[in-house]
């Protein structure tokens, strides 16, 4: 059986892998149909703005390419792959088709028919017979065919967007005998349709443009090709330069500080082509290269490629060097030939040729060095012709744009019209001017990459690489100046936004005038947009958002978007994955235009920030139709709008049927207590939302309970912020309630909620069976020693809680011993927050018995309470023998000289506090006398705040002192010790120069 196979496949098995590495495609991404710009944006426009990245939840192996996907389901009869250029489509073919003949894929199958759209081109009429023998010459046998037409047969056509004829579903006529010819793509609806082959499994792969001539409808499964990431380019770049490791990294270097080619290096072929041309360009450079000069823009990167051709000198592919002068004698005509037939073909849309179109352009390729030849127009023999193609959609485009560059210094007509007559066009600019209008009226963009290159040619660099063998030198002075005021005179027409006007900004990139976008990328920055935004600009701030390292990982759009600018970027803001459109002033009508934009297919965007709008019930409703269908947000933030209860039960409703969401943020909106209701109600059908953000939004004990209730069912829900919301007491109990049964809650925030103890001891007996909550804070309520108490009582049995907050409460000394107390045997605990809580001194020896024992404390703060230097010396005992406490915040404890002198002595000794902060305390000379004794040996502080503390001139001198020899701190502040300006410079400039790694706040 298995030579039976690889009989029938004599020109798949033997196809290279070399192009792209095939352990990439193992893995294929399962999308739900093409996306808009996948239908109507050139390749690489798509690769552009998309980053290289498609939101795909699901990935799908090859071996389980054609199987179902669950029991439940049938295997696909008609299966898309599609892909970008160069992305490796075909190669994907060979290797199913490679592992089908050795028996490793496709084991369902007895029958593996491939064939290219190419070889379908070089046929008008054929019958489904004709066809599967077209594609295995060894089932000519009648008797065979009865076997082919079953399920376990697999008909590969690969290449749909390198067919000569559309495919029209809705006018093909209707054949069913397999016998009868008709005409080809008649016969291609027909077998899609299932009137042709209605058993046999049908695989095609495509560009994505030309994919979207099959209706939807009739796929079963579409899957796109991944790109390379990171660690593929480099292993990519490693396997192109073997031999020379360090150019491998030189290039990797420069392709990763040019974020726009780094990008398009996802595209296996444009990273070999990349590759290759930056390398040509280091090696030529003998190692010394100008860092301007090395090739930036796509122009610059096709020239030197193009260069590297002519010359012969490929990275490693050819030997043979020719003289230039003699490269130039033999090449010129042919390649102004080849450009002819690259640039008529380009705007017939027309990607395959044949000895004819050859012969019609007068393209003479023996005139070509064979390897050149090679390089620049594959030829493949097919049974009935010869076919030719350029190895990458690109060599087309610059080959036409090349040739449309020096024809159009000449030209009297309009070339794009390539017989008969047109309107007289004289001049370089007239002709350039026209292009780019064709480019702009194009509905799919296949020009957008001609023009680029066009007014690349103008650059200095690209007209220095290809001097003598396309242009003239230094002949793009006379025109660069006068076709950027054309671009931007385009520019200004168009109101909106679309990928047509960013592509006229990458001309401007092109042509090396980043004068606009430099601007507006400044703006960005400094957060100064605000005014800036006119048509032109928008258009410059589009291309910047997707270009800019500025914007890699966020877009600030905050307090600079008019409506009309909003409008105006709208289709191109759907691709930044985090976006910020914060103190916008965007009312209803706003959420109504962001609401279209989330419910695209296309939408990229994750993180959304709407925070300070005005955003009311209307706006809330036209988001939450959005999150209906959006699968790609996972944060919305929504705080200090007006959303009240009715758009925040439009948003739960959403919320019973979205699954992506992780995090809403709510904060200080007007829900009251129905709107949390509703989102009680939502959040026992959800099961993803993570993190639910309700502060200031006056739900009271009753929404409170609703939520209690709903976390009893909610086994998603992380964090929960509920501060100042009138919880009181009443809601404190729902929700203790609510814990005794969630163990998967993290973080409950209830700040500033009236909770006295009868909420806190609810709250916390629940603490004693919970065994999920990390973070509790109950900050500014008016929780007394009583409540500490059963606080206490719950820390001794709770082996979870990680952060307790009680700053601000009633506690006293004796309400803070009992917790202290708790200390002693609880050893989840790590930060503790007690400011504002009426702490003494007694409190204070009772906390540093328990850091005598305690292991898990790490963060203390027991600012603004009057601790008294008695205190601060008890804490120092324990200072001198805990070694898990990172951080202790004591501003403002009444520390004077006598404390700090303690603390001093005790950071002689410590081994693990990082941060001590003493403001607004009253240490003097001696203190810090102190503190910079402890600083000469202690190797572990990093932060010292020591700000207003009656340091004086000396005190600080101290400091500055200590600093001198070796220590570990990174920051310190001495700011408000009557230092005075001039004294203040002297010791600032001191400490810099002595510890440049530590920062001074004076």
């Amino acid at each position: 059986m298995l030579q039976k196979r690889m009989e029938t496949l004599p020109s798949w098995c033997g196809l290279s892998t070399e192009f792209v590495p095939s352990g990439r495609l193992t893995d294929l991404l399962l999308v739900e149909g093409l996306t808009d710009l996948q239908q109507k944006q050139h390749d690489f426009v798509q690769i552009e703005t998309t980053k290289g990245v498609r939101n795909a939840s699901r990935k799908i192996s090859l071996e389980k390419l054609f199987l179902p996907l669950s029991k439940l389901s049938i295997p696909p009869r008609v299966s898309v792959t599609v892909g970008v250029s160069g992305i490796g489509k075909s190669t994907l073919v060979g290797l199913f088709v490679h592992a089908w003949g050795k028996g490793e894929l496709g084991k369902d199958f007895v029958f593996v028919l491939p064939l290219t759209f190419r070889e379908l081109n070089a046929h008008d009429r054929l019958s489904a017979e004709r066809l599967i023998r077209l594609a295995s010459p060894r089932l000519a046998d009648r008797s065979l065919l009865s076997s082919v037409d079953s399920s376990q047969t697999l008909l590969i056509l690969d290449g749909l967007d390198e067919f000569k004829t559309r495919l029209d579903f809705s006018n093909a006529a209707v054949c069913t005998d397999l016998c009868k010819e008709v005409q080809v793509e008649n016969l291609i609806t027909n077998i899609i349709r299932g009137n042709l082959l209605q058993e046999v499994s049908v695989w095609i792969t495509s560009r994505p443009t030309a994919a979207s001539q099959i209706p939807g409808g009739l796929v079963d499964r579409m899957t796109e090709i991944q790109g390379f990431g990171d660690a593929d380019i480099k292993d990519y770049l490693d396997d192109m330069f073997i031999e020379d490791p360090n150019l491998s990294e030189s290039v990797m270097q420069h392709l990763k500080g040019n974020r726009p080619l780094y990008i398009m290096c996802t595209v296996p072929a444009f990273c070999k082509i990349c590759g290759s041309s930056v390398g040509y360009f280091l090696k030529s450079a003998k190692g010394s290269p100008e860092i301007s000069a090395v090739p930036k823009t796509l122009t610059e990167i096709y020239s030197h490629f193009f260069k590297m051709a002519l010359c012969s000198e490929g990275t490693g592919k050819q030997n043979e060097v020719l003289r230039i002068e003699q490269v130039e004698q033999n090449c010129k005509k042919t390649m102004s030939c080849l450009g002819r037939l690259a640039f008529y073909g380009l705007i017939k849309k027309k990607f395959v040729f044949y000895e004819q179109d050859i012969k019609a352009y007068g393209v003479d390729l023996s005139s070509l060095h064979i390897g050149l030849s090679n390089r620049l127009l594959m030829k493949e023999e097919a049974p009935l012709s010869t076919l030719y193609y350029f190895p990458h959609l690109t060599f087309q485009e610059f080959l036409a744009a090349a040739y449309y560059y020096t024809a159009s210094k000449r030209a009297l007509f309009d070339l794009f019209v390539e017989s008969g007559m047109s309107w007289p066009k004289l001049g370089f600019l007239n002709h350039f001017r026209n292009a780019v209008q064709k480019s702009l009226q194009s509905e799919d963009g296949h020009l957008d990459v001609f023009v680029r290159f066009l007014a690349g040619l103008l650059s200095p660099q690209a007209n220095k690489a290809l001097s003598g063998w396309f242009l003239a030198r230094d002949e793009h002075h006379s025109y660069r100046s006068h076709a950027v005021g054309l671009l931007q005179n385009f520019l200004g027409l168009e109101q909106a936004v679309s990928c047509r006007t960013v592509n006229l900004m990458r001309c401007f990139h092109e042509i090396q005038n980043t004068e606009l976008a430099g601007v507006i990328e400044e703006a960005m920055k400094n957060e100064n947009l605000s005014g800036m935004l006119t048509p032109v600009n928008c258009s410059a701030l589009a291309y910047v958002l997707q270009t800019s390292e500025v914007c890699a990982e966020e877009a600030n759009l905050s307090s600079c978007l008019t409506y009309p600018a909003f409008q105006s970027l709208l289709s191109q803001l759907l691709y930044c994955n985090n976006l910020r459109l914060d103190y916008n002033q965007f009312k209803d009508n706003a959420m109504d235009l962001l609401g279209s934009i989330l419910s695209g297919k296309d939408c990229q965007i994750q993180k959304i920030s709407l925070a300070e709008n005005q955003i009311g019930n209307k706006g809330a409703k036209a988001l939450a139709r959005s999150l209906m269908v959006n699968r790609s947000l996972v944060a919305l933030d929504l705080r200090s709008n007006s959303i009240g209860p009715k758009g925040a039960k439009a948003i739960a409703d959403a919320l019973k049927i979205n699954q992506s969401l992780l995090s809403l943020n709510l904060e200080n909106n007007t829900m009251k207590e129905d709107g949390a209701k509703s989102l009680a109600e939502a959040l026992v059908n959800n099961h993803t939302l993570m993190t639910l953000q309700l502060q200031k939004n006056s739900i009271g004990p009753q929404g409170s309970k609703k939520i209690a209730e709903a976390l009893k069912k909610n086994w998603s829900l992380k964090e929960l912020l509920l501060s100042s919301n009138c919880v009181g007491d009443v809601g404190a109990v729902a929700l203790g309630e609510g814990l005794k049964i969630n163990h998967s809650l993290l973080t409950l925030d209830l700040q500033s909620n009236s909770i006295s103890d009868a909420g806190a001891t609810a709250l916390t007996r629940a603490l004693c069976s919970n065994q999920g909550l990390t973070r509790l804070s109950l900050r500014e309520n008016s929780i007394s020693p009583e409540g500490a108490r059963e606080i206490g009582n719950a820390l001794q049995a709770n082996r979870c809680l990680g952060n307790l907050d009680l700053a601000a409460n009633l506690l006293h000394d004796e309400g803070v011993q009992a917790i202290a107390l708790a200390l002693k045997a609880n050893q989840t605990l790590a930060s503790l927050h007690l400011q504002w809580n009426f702490i003494q001194s007694n409190a204070a020896k009772t906390l540093s018995q328990a850091l005598q024992f305690n292991n898990s404390l790490e963060v203390l703060d027991l600012q603004e309470n009057a601790i008294g230097d008695e205190g601060i010396v008890a804490l120092a005992l324990a200072l001198r023998v805990n070694s898990t406490l990172t951080a202790l915040y004591l501003q403002a404890t009444l520390i004077g000289e006598r404390g700090a002198v303690a603390l001093g002595e005790a950071l002689s000794v410590n081994k693990s506090l990082a941060v001590l902060d003493l403001r607004g305390n009253a240490i003097g000379l001696a203190g810090a006398k102190a503190m910079a004794g402890a600083l000469k040996v202690n190797g572990t502080l990093r932060r010292l705040n020591l700000q207003e503390n009656l340091l004086g001139m000396d005190g600080a001198i101290c400091i500055a002192t200590a600093l001198t020899r070796s220590h570990s701190l990174t920051y310190i502040n001495l700011q408000g010790n009557r230092i005075g300006e001039s004294g203040a410079k002297v010791i600032t400039d001191a400490i810099c120069t002595n510890a440049p790694g530590c920062r001074v706040e004076m």
